[in-house]
C-alpha cells in the first residue's frame, strides 16, 4: 500500500505563505512611498505636491523607469540580470526615429518595427545566456556597450527630431497627449498602466510566468521535469525586450526627439525599482504590483531631490545608498528564509 502523497498540501502551504510574504512586502513598499511623498511635500509644499508636478514630472519619470522595470522583473525572477535596459532603450528610441524620420515610414509601422527591434535585443541577450552559457551579467553588460555604441553610430552622435506638428504628431500624442477629455493626464501613464496589466497577466496567468518562476526557483529541477529551459529563457528575455522598446518609444515621444547620449544609469534605477518592489535577486519570486510601486518610489525620490536643488552627484550617492540598503534587506530576507 503506497503512502499518502503530502507534497500537494505542502506545496500549497508554501505557495500561500509566499503569497502572504509578497503582500507584506508590497504593503511596506507602499507605506514607504507614502512616507517619502509626505516628507518631500513638507519640505517643498508649494511645488512638490502640486498636480502639475505629480502628473507632469513624477508620473512621466515613473513611466520610463517602470516600463524598463517590468521587463527587468521577468529577467530577475529567473535569477538573471539585465544591464542593457538603459542603453537598449536609447537604441530603440534611435531606431524609432530612424524608421519614422530617416526612412519616412508611417508611425504605426515605425512603432511595430521598434517593438520588434527591442524583442530582437532581448532575443540576443537570451541566446547568449541560454545557448552560449554566458553569465547574464556579462552577456547584458556586453549588450549595454554595443547598444550604446550603435545608438551613437546610427544617429551620427546627434539628436534626431520628430515632426511634432506634422507627420509625427500622432507619435508625440502617444506620450504627451490626453486621451481623457478635459483632464490633464498624459497618455504615457495610461500606456504604462496597460503595460503593467499585460506584465501581470504574463507573470501570473500564463505558461511564461509559471516557467519564469520555476526556472528562477530551480533551473535544474525545471529542466528535469521536461521543460526546455533554454527556449523559455530566450522567450523571457525577448519579452523583456518589448518593454525596453516601449520605454524607448515613450521617452522619445515625450522629448520629441531621440537623444543617443541618454540611457546610461537607467538600468540601475530599473533594478532598484524591481528589488524595492520585492523581487528577489536570487530569483524565483517577484511581483508586478511591487515593481510598479518601486518605480514610483524611485521617481518620487528623483523628483524630490531635484526640486530641493540637490546636486546630481549627491542624487547619485543617495540612489546608490538606497540600492545598497534594499539589496542588503533582500539578502538578509533570503538567508532567513533559507535557515527557516
Amino acid at each position: 500500500m503506497s503512502s499518502p502523497d503530502t507534497s500537494a498540501p505542502e506545496t500549497a502551504g508554501r505557495s500561500w505563505i509566499g503569497g502572504l510574504r509578497n503582500q507584506v512586502q508590497q504593503l511596506f513598499a507602499f507605506l514607504g512611498l507614502i512616507l517619502i511623498f509626505i516628507v518631500f511635500s513638507i519640505a517643498q509644499p508649494q511645488v512638490f505636491p502640486t498636480y502639475s508636478n505629480i502628473t507632469g514630472n513624477i508620473l512621466f519619470s515613473a513611466v520610463v523607469i517602470g516600463l524598463l522595470s517590468l521587463g527587468a522583473t521577468l529577467i530577475i525572477i529567473t535569477g538573471g540580470i539585465d544591464l542593457s535596459v538603459g542603453t537598449g532603450m536609447t537604441l530603440c528610441a534611435v531606431m524609432a526615429a530612424t524608421f519614422m524620420v530617416t526612412w519616412h515610414l508611417p508611425v504605426w509601422l515605425g512603432l511595430i518595427l521598434t517593438l520588434l527591434f527591442g524583442a530582437l535585443l532581448g532575443f540576443v541577450n537570451g541566446t547568449n545566456v541560454a545557448i552560449l552559457g554566458l553569465p547574464p551579467f556579462i552577456a547584458t553588460l556586453a549588450m549595454m556597450l554595443v547598444a550604446q555604441g550603435l545608438a551613437l553610430v546610427i544617429s551620427n552622435a546627434a539628436p534626431i527630431y520628430f515632426d511634432a506638428t506634422g507627420a509625427h504628431a500622432a507619435f508625440i500624442w502617444l506620450s504627451t497627449g490626453n486621451l481623457i477629455p478635459g483632464v490633464k493626464f498624459p497618455n504615457a501613464v495610461l500606456v504604462f498602466l496597460l503595460a503593467a496589466v499585460v506584465a501581470y497577466v504574463l507573470l501570473n496567468k500564463t505558461l511564461l510566468g509559471r516557467y519564469d518562476i520555476s526556472i528562477g526557483s530551480n533551473v535544474e529541477a525545471t529542466a528535469l521535469s521536461g521543460i526546455d529551459t533554454r527556449k523559455w529563457l530566450i522567450i523571457i528575455y525577448a519579452t523583456a525586450g518589448l518593454f525596453t522598446a516601449l520605454g524607448g518609444i515613450m521617452i522619445s515621444a515625450r522629448l520629441g526627439s531621440a537623444q543617443p547620449a541618454t540611457g546610461a544609469g537607467y538600468e540601475l534605477q530599473a533594478i532598484a525599482a524591481v528589488v524595492i518592489g520585492g523581487t528577489s535577486l536570487s530569483g524565483g519570486k517577484g511581483t508586478i504590483v511591487g515593481t510598479v510601486i518601486g518605480a514610483l518610489i524611485i521617481a518620487v525620490i528623483n523628483n524630490g531631490l531635484q526640486i530641493m536643488s540637490v546636486r546630481q552627484e549627491w542624487q547619485n550617492v543617495i540612489l546608490g545608498l538606497v540600492i545598497l540598503i534594499v539589496v542588503f534587506i533582500d539578502q538578509f530576507r533570503s538567508r532567513r528564509l533559507a535557515s527557516s
